[in-house]
């Protein structure tokens, strides 16, 4: 059976090389292909992106953190960049969403209606409604609850496993994806730490900071155009990506993104 090539996208934010490349060499089942940005732009280009059957985007573009004031500049996509990505969607190619790439594109409203949700470094409007900076607390140990057993991106795991990994309180548009997973985590402020004070170089403060209480929802999946799209929040740490549940979750959503009409 012929393997799956995946285009795996970085750049960004931040991680453990090693450990999380080594998530994609277990993977048996795959050929993968690391690209970065700024070359990650060209990729979604027709010619380009033929070569691949799933993009895995692991990425976070169209920020820039400034270590002043303001702490972040957000860019838009270049200019062609949305029209061929918009073609990739209506020509039904799979895409697997991870982690921070929630929060790239933040001037590009589509993006996250293809996502399924934004996190905020600054505060901004999202589907009309005002939102502060999102909230993100590292190293929590939280029990994921599987809603789905019978969805191809749950396959081989237990009703309940326990994970270790950052969370994200942040939007996420309940009303228009296929919920997989939940924590049992409290997603209310005082749980989390404020994404504007971190990155003007306070970590772990949410000194008057408030956000309203979010979504626990960590995986779903959705669609646009023809293209079966999946999210995965978990994946912050050489631990998560060490972790059999984790590397199952992203395994079987690549999978199921290369799947047409899943």
């Amino acid at each position: 059976m012929p393997k799956t090539k995946v285009a795996l996208v970085t750049k960004g934010h931040p991680f453990d090389e090693d450990a999380f490349f080594a998530v994609f060499d277990a993977n048996k089942r795959i050929e993968w292909t690391h690209v970065e940005h700024p070359e990650a732009v060209e990729l979604v280009h027709p010619d380009r992106a033929a070569d691949f059957d799933v993009f895995v985007m692991y990425d976070m573009p169209g920020i820039t953190f400034t270590r002043s004031d303001p702490p972040a500049e957000f860019d838009d996509p270049p200019p062609g960049y949305i029209e061929a990505f918009e073609a990739l969607i209506d020509a039904g190619k799979g895409m697997v969403f991870l982690h921070h790439a929630i929060a790239g594109w933040p001037t590009w409203p589509g993006y996250a209606e293809i996502v399924g949700g934004r996190f905020h470094y600054q505060p901004a409007t999202l589907r009309g409604v005002d939102y502060p900076d999102s909230g993100y607390r590292h190293e929590v140990t939280h029990t994921v609850e599987v809603l789905q057993p019978d969805h191809p991106i749950c396959a081989g795991l237990a009703p309940t496993f326990e994970i270790t990994d950052e969370v994200y309180l942040c939007p996420v548009f309940e009303d228009s994806v296929e919920p997989l997973m939940r924590s049992t985590h409290s997603f209310t402020a005082d749980n989390f730490y404020s994404a504007d004070h971190a990155i003007r170089g306070t970590k772990f403060s949410n000194e008057g900071w408030t956000h309203p209480a979010g979504s626990n929802l960590l995986v779903w999946t959705t669609s646009h155009g023809n293209s079966p799209i999946a999210y995965v929040q978990f994946g912050d740490s050489a631990n998560t990506y060490a972790d059999p549940n984790y590397r199952t979750v992203v395994a079987n959503a690549i999978s199921w993104a290369a799947t047409p009409k899943p």
